[in-house]
């Protein structure tokens, strides 16, 4: 009998447990069917309110992208309108010394001090270019190569191992970060 009793116990508990879930599940159902009777007014107030809110986020984020927009363009607009600025500004004290040189040409009859004056402002532009990165194409002896070279004209080689090769270069090319800034203007052997 008291197996029959704690049966009987444990049946009961299951039971109200049984009850106590179903209750809680009636409770939530009762909740879900409350929130759908919402006035129906509220929820579009409620709706209305959050389609505002995300209209003006979205604004606001427009207006940032324009504005940033903008700004890179005129940026762009000032790196290209300024961007020879430094490198003319390098290039002024190339022109005094030419100025200078003139100025001693017309004075001067020395042709052999006017000579040095002249490699001296050849050599200080040549560096300039070095700083800036710039460098001549080697051209003449070497083999045709139509990323960098132009032709000319094509004369018969002295020798046939010239075949194919610059035999002179009349206009000299050059590079700028391994890109042609100008290309080599060259005759080349046929």
């Amino acid at each position: 009998m008291a197996k029959k009793n704690k049966k009987n116990q444990s049946d009961e508990a299951k039971a109200a447990q049984n009850v106590e879930e179903q209750n809680k599940v009636e409770q939530q159902a009762q909740e879900q069917v409350t929130e759908q009777q919402v006035d129906p007014a509220e929820k579009i107030a409620q709706l209305e309110e959050q389609l505002e809110h995300e209209k003006k986020e979205y604004l606001f984020l427009m207006a940032d992208f324009e504005n940033f927009r903008r700004r890179t363009a005129k940026e762009k607009q000032d790196l290209v309108k300024n961007g020879a600025e430094n490198a003319m500004r390098d290039l002024l004290p190339v022109v005094d010394d030419l100025e200078r040189a003139l100025d001693a040409i017309n004075k001067s009859g020395d042709l052999e001090s006017l000579k040095e004056g002249v490699d001296l402002i050849y050599n200080k532009f040549v560096k300039y270019l070095q700083s800036q990165h710039v460098t001549a194409i080697d051209s003449t002896g070497k083999d045709f190569d139509t990323d960098v070279h132009e032709v000319v004209t094509m004369f018969p080689a002295p020798d046939p191992e010239m075949k194919g090769k610059v035999i002179d270069t009349t206009i000299k090319g050059y590079m700028i970060n391994d890109k042609v800034l100008r290309h080599a203007k060259v005759v080349v052997g046929s």
